[in-house]
């Protein structure tokens, strides 16, 4: 992790941001924050290039690997991973792993924590969630969830119902909708905001008219709820590199024809469906999955996701309208922590300048230099 020099830095390029492009002097001070004015004697870091505010990666799992939870220092790999593709603040929905000690760490991204899911026996992955016997105790399990993570509560909405039998089993809800509207009142009142896990969508109705602020995947909304998200303000992350799992999914399901199908259709319309959503004004943003079947850092791949479902800024998705959604400043303004991401050709061009930083700067400080 560079040193930061005594009269601070100097950044010269192009900034985007939500009002487009604009040729900036940035000031980075001796305590890594944006300085409002010219600093005396500040040396140079970037003297050209496209600067992004850094980007964010909205749904993500700190602390899961491909085999279950992990300890902190892979953790902490998972998190220098993302931090080197540029993604400086990753909203965690969900892990069994305390995380926490990594948001003390300066050299690695912010990460809003969301504490566990939660979930009901044998309706989500093994070992992952809190799992509720009766579902009236979600009320209590939210409170005590939003008291554990940083502003969210991640709850699992839907998965296969094996107990329907092989044939019928399929996607369904986890929850009551009473229950759902208890719940999620609680946790605002906790100053809490809840996101969850649907892939189909029948649970969508009873999450959405509950005032749940988040649906994250979502192939299996219809244009009535895309509407009802729109008139709320429900934002969708879809996580578009994740539901091109599906069809895999659908393969090592044979044993439950119906579920499997499912997943098939879900994948075959999942980007006409995000498309519909952005139209519709629903919020949108980029969040990757990364941690179990998905690799960290690939925010990259992401936005390309969501640049081919239509949506109109992709790179904002990921950036400064993500900051702003998740309470960050949306760009680099006086008294804010310096976290920029430098590319070398304009990413507005070419999204996949995106794969390829030249400079990552965090809290003031360059944590990584491309070649």
């Amino acid at each position: 992790m560079g040193d930061l020099p005594a009269a601070g830095w100097r950044l010269r390029g192009t900034l985007l941001g939500p009002s487009g492009a604009s040729s900036v002097d940035l000031y980075v001070d001796g305590s890594g924050r944006i300085s409002p004015e010219p600093l005396p004697g500040a040396e140079d870091l970037v003297t050209s290039g496209w600067i992004v505010p850094g980007l964010v990666d909205a749904h993500c799992h700190v602390g899961l690997g491909p085999s279950g939870p992990v300890d902190l220092d892979e953790a902490e790999d998972q998190a220098r991973t993302d931090r080197d593709a540029g993604a400086l603040l990753l909203r965690d929905c969900g892990s069994p792993v305390d995380t926490s000690a990594l948001q003390a760490r300066d050299d690695l991204p912010e990460i809003i924590r969301a504490g566990r899911h939660v979930a009901r026996p044998k309706r989500y992955i093994p070992g992952l969630a809190r799992e509720l016997d009766d579902p009236r105790l979600l009320v209590d399990e939210v409170r005590a969830q939003a008291a554990r993570g940083d502003g969210w509560v991640k709850l699992v909405g839907d998965w296969i119902d094996r107990g329907l039998g092989a044939d019928d089993a399929d996607l369904a809800p986890l929850w009551p909708d009473d229950v759902l509207a208890e719940a999620i009142a609680a946790a605002h009142d906790a100053g809490a905001r809840v996101t969850a896990h649907v892939f189909g969508t029948d649970a969508l109705p009873g999450l959405i008219r509950a005032g749940i602020d988040c649906i994250e995947h979502g192939p299996g909304l219809t244009d009535d709820l895309i509407a009802e998200m729109a008139a709320r303000g429900t934002a969708l992350v879809p996580t578009l590199i994740n539901v091109e799992t599906f069809p895999s999914i659908a393969e090592m399901a044979t044993k439950y024809p119906r579920y499997a199908g499912h997943m098939r259709d879900l994948h075959t319309h999942a980007w006409e469906t995000v498309g519909k959503a952005i139209e519709a004004g629903v919020p949108v943003y980029a969040g990757t999955d990364a941690g179990g079947g998905i690799a960290h850092g690939r925010i990259a791949d992401e936005v390309a996701e969501l640049a081919r479902a239509g949506h109109p800024d992709p790179i904002g998705a990921a950036s400064w309208a993500a900051r702003s959604w998740l309470g960050r400043p949306a760009g680099p303004v006086p008294g804010a922590p310096a976290d920029l991401v430098v590319y070398d050709r304009d990413p507005r061009d070419d999204l996949g300048a995106l794969r390829s930083p030249s400079v990552v700067v965090m809290r003031g400080r360059p944590v990584s230099l491309g070649a």
